[in-house]
Order: C-alpha cells, then structure tokens, then sequence
C-alpha cells in the first residue's frame, strides 16, 4: 500500500500520547537474560521554528508501524566500530586506550587499495579514500565467522579473519582487511563508482553493509546494500529519484541503524526511512524540506541519533531534528553556511546538547565559521561562537575554509572541553587544532598544524584518565596532541593526505590517505 502525507510549516503541536513515553522501560529477553531496554520516546512535539520550512513527509509503506520501540543504541552491544564516529550519537566512543604518557605514533602495515584512473567530470580519483570516509572495525561473532567459512560465495581469502577492516574506496570498491595483518581478508566488491564517505556494518550482524556512491565513473549513482554472504549488491536506490528536488545523487552520508530501520540523508535533499528486517531492504518513507525561496539542500554529513530524534546539517547551513518515528520536523536552526561535519550529541543532566559547526562557503572570500551548541530538545542556542576563516586558492581550485572535522567530545581530565580543527582559519591555508569550553564556547587553546585538516581527531585515555589526541592533516601529518594543553608530543608525515578521519581500537588507529594506501599504526 502507498499512502502519501503533506505537511506545511505548523505552529508548536501539543504533545500526543507519545508525550512523556509511554511505558519507562521494559524487560526484555536477550538470550539467558532481561536485559531493561529504553522505550521512552520523546515527545511527538513540532516548535515554531519548523514554520521556516516548507516540507512533506511521504509513507511509502503504511503497512509497516514506523514506531522506534527500542531505543538502545545498538552500537555499543559489542567491541566492534560498525558506523562512522562510532554510534548513535557520534561521539567517537571508540576506547582508545595508552598507558602513561605517550611519546610518538608507530607504524604497523600499509595496505594499497585498488586504483581507477577513470575520468570523470569530477577528475580522476584513483584510489585510498578521501573525505569523509573512516574505516570500520568489525569482531565478528563466532557463528558468523563460521557461516562465512562454510559460504564460498563470500569469496575469503586464506587471510581471513574474524578481526576485519571495512574500507569503501574512491576506487570504487569495498576492501576488506585482516586488522593483524594489514592483508586482504577477501576479495573486494566493486561498487561501481567512487565511495567518499563511510559505510555502515548492520550491527545486527546480518552481513549487510550500506555504502552510497560519491561520485558518477561507471553507471547510476546509489545507495547500494551490499550482501557479504553472497559477495554482492543486493539493493539499489538511485540518487536521481523522481521525487526529489534536487539534481544531484551523491550519497556522502554514512546511514545509522535503529530498531529495524536504517536512516540515511541523501545529497539530492531526500532523508529516505528503510525498513530492513530479515535481510529485506524497502523503503518506507522520507522527509522533502526546503526553506521557501531557497533551492533544496543537500545533506553530506551523517546524522546523529538521540532516542528517536534524528539530527543533521546541509549544504545551506539548514539543522533540524526530525522525529524518527513518522519523519516530522521537531525544530530547524539556521546556522548560516555549509555544514559538513557530522552533528555530535552528549546528554547533560538529563539533556541532550548537540554541538555543530558551518564552513566559509556560501559566505564568499571569508566569513565565520559559526560553532553552536544547542539544547537537542528544542533547537534553542545554549551559545555560539563565530572564528573568521578564509577560501583558500591552489592551482585555480578553491578549498573552503571553516569546520570539515567532525569534533570530539572530551572525556576523563578533558571532560569540560570538545575538540576541533578549523581549516584556513589563518593566512595561507594555516589549520590550526581547537579546544572549547562546553560550558560557554570559550577557545580554550589553538594549537597551529603544519596544514590545514579535515580529518577528525580521536581519543586515547591513560590509566590516570588522562586524554591523548590523535588528528591528521591534509599533507599526511599524524600528530600525537596532548589533550589538556594542546602541546604537540609528536608528529610524523605518513600519508600523501589524511582527509578521511580514523577508526580507533585499542591502542591502535586505522586511517586511509588519499593515493592508494591505508594505514595502521600505534601509539606508545
């Protein structure tokens, strides 16, 4: 059945019989034991600010109930990375350990992707991985190691491991690495066309992965399912979708998981709902919005998850909260140019705050680059703060200046502080690494880089819970960064350009570099 929904812009609706949640909790069975999962829904609310919108919600299956009704991130269920910046709330979460203070950063492998020198009019893209890609951890489970050794159609290689690297690659293709190793762990699966952003593992460990195209080299460009058990593409949704009202089908989004549903933003200004159950992949419904007068907005960066509300940021600086249960807008914020970086959210007494940032794009020349933090129940600004930044010019190709770096949240002797790098924030093309105050938005320190940075900074924590930072830069810089101060303790040139941001295990990180090669290294 297809039933289709228009909404307007509305004023603030009272709370339905979602207000207040519902039931608090609920015992459920997970294997030999109750496990309490969260039930409590936020409130099914819309606030004024959505009247800035014009938008529509379209069901494309009402046969199916489109309720969240667990709400338990189903990332942190294991040690694997299965989502770029880790889970729900894309707070990079990864457990990054050391011991004592840590002195430089050592490399383990290097592992070359495969190239495409296939032009497009976009260039030629070769291989490795670029922005916004990041690499995924997986620990598969016993039984589903075995199911993949018993199955020759997933194509294994005799370096196979349950410990895998998931890499997409702008050469279009899926590789798969043994995390030991540093070697193919099965053949790649070809995509078809170059891959920028990060895919996403099914956490349910179905052996689905989602990777959408960048880029056009070889055929449409989609959201593509891939099936690791049969070694192929299972499920196609092409950019160019007749309903939406922007022409350009790029997904750079990575899409998040939650309770039987994957949401996963578009560029062509489409925010699709699928139901996936029993490795069956379908639509159910999407969100069209626009600001009146303004072409639609693409969204790029990936969206964040607080319950069953949705956050994200687009190409005109549009944010909105969007209830994930029937799609409807819940807030919208203006944050005046392109937002890139992913939304990332940390409760506060109860509350959820998400912090965001634009880039100096729509702006011209040079601009500010607007970092907010925002009260992740209704939109209102708890501050924001505006550091100018500048487009830089190389070779007659522009590069915007602003926030591309999806930030890191502080933790342990850093709790009070959220950590970023600003692209062209000096003369130059300088970058330079942030520190902010949660509390007020105050810079805290800025530590100058040897080139500006894109790639998002990760987390290592010492038994006195003492964080150590790790971000790279787009000349192949790794910097090890002492999180309190902002002192740099080491940096080392190992890549050709870390645009993509890195997975973190243990005392280890992964992190792809433009060219061809991915690397692994660690940190003593």
């Amino acid at each position: 059945m297809k039933k289709l929904f228009f909404f307007g812009a509305l004023l603030p609706m009272l709370c339905l019989g979602a207000c207040g949640g519902g039931a608090k909790s609920a015992a459920v069975a997970d294997a030999d034991t109750l496990v309490e999962k969260d039930t409590t829904l936020l409130p099914d609310t819309m606030y004024a600010s959505v009247e800035k919108l014009q938008w529509r919600v379209e069901v494309l299956d009402s046969t199916v109930d489109g309720t969240l009704h667990v709400l338990d991130d189903p990332y942190l269920e294991s040690n694997s990375k299965l989502a770029f910046r880790a889970n729900h709330l894309r707070n990079a979460d990864f457990g990054g350990k050391v011991k004592g203070v840590p002195t430089r950063i050592v490399k383990d492998w290097v592992f070359d992707t495969d190239v495409d020198y296939t032009p497009t009019k976009l260039g030629v893209w070769g291989g490795g991985t670029g922005w916004t890609s990041q690499p995924l951890y997986v620990e598969w489970p016993d039984e589903v190691a075995k199911k993949f050794r018993n199955t020759p159609a997933a194509k294994l290689t005799p370096d196979f491991s349950q410990k895998e690297i998931v890499v997409a690659s702008l050469c279009g293709k899926l590789h798969f690495i043994n995390f030991e190793l540093g070697k193919a762990s099965r053949e790649p699966i070809d995509m078809g066309n170059p891959v920028k952003g990060t895919p996403m593992v099914d956490p349910r460990f179905n052996g689905l992965v989602y990777a959408g195209h960048g880029v056009q080299a070889h055929g449409a460009v989609c959201q593509n399912v891939v099936d690791l058990f049969s070694h192929s593409i299972v499920y196609q949704n092409p950019g160019l979708d007749p309903k939406a009202s922007r022409f350009w089908p790029a997904s750079d989004s990575s899409p998040i998981y939650a309770d039987g549903f994957v949401f996963w933003p578009s560029e062509n200004g489409l925010i699709y709902k699928y139901d996936v159950k029993n490795g069956k992949v379908k639509k159910h419904s999407f969100l069209s919005y626009n600001r009146p007068g303004v072409h639609a907005a693409g969204v790029e960066s990936s969206m964040c998850v607080y319950k069953n509300y949705g956050y994200f940021g687009d190409n005109h600086g549009n944010i909105l909260c969007i209830n994930l249960n029937n799609m409807k807008p819940v807030w919208y914020y203006d944050n005046h140019d392109d937002i890139d970086a992913t939304i990332v959210c940390e409760e506060e007494n109860g509350v959820p705050f998400v912090y965001t940032a634009c880039e100096v794009d729509r702006q011209g020349d040079s601009g500010m680059c607007h970092i907010a933090k925002l009260n992740g129940l209704n939109g209102e600004v708890a501050w924001a703060v505006q550091v100018p930044c500048t487009r830089h010019n190389i070779n007659n190709k522009h590069f915007d200046g602003g926030m591309y770096s999806t930030p890191l949240l502080g933790g342990g002797n850093c709790s009070d502080l959220i950590f970023s790098t600003l692209a062209n924030d000096g003369v130059n093309g300088d970058g330079h690494f942030y520190a902010f105050e949660k509390r007020t938005g105050k810079v805290v320190y800025k530590t100058k880089l040897k080139h500006y940075a894109w790639s998002s900074p990760v987390g290592f924590y010492n038994e006195k819970n003492e964080l150590f930072i790790v971000v790279g830069d787009t000349y192949g810089y790794l910097y090890l960064i002492e999180g309190k101060t902002g002192r740099i303790i080491y940096d080392e040139r190992f890549g050709v350009n870390f645009e993509s941001s890195p997975v973190v295990v243990g005392n280890t990180l992964v992190v792809g570099s433009r060219g061809q090669s991915v690397y692994k290294v660690h940190i003593e």
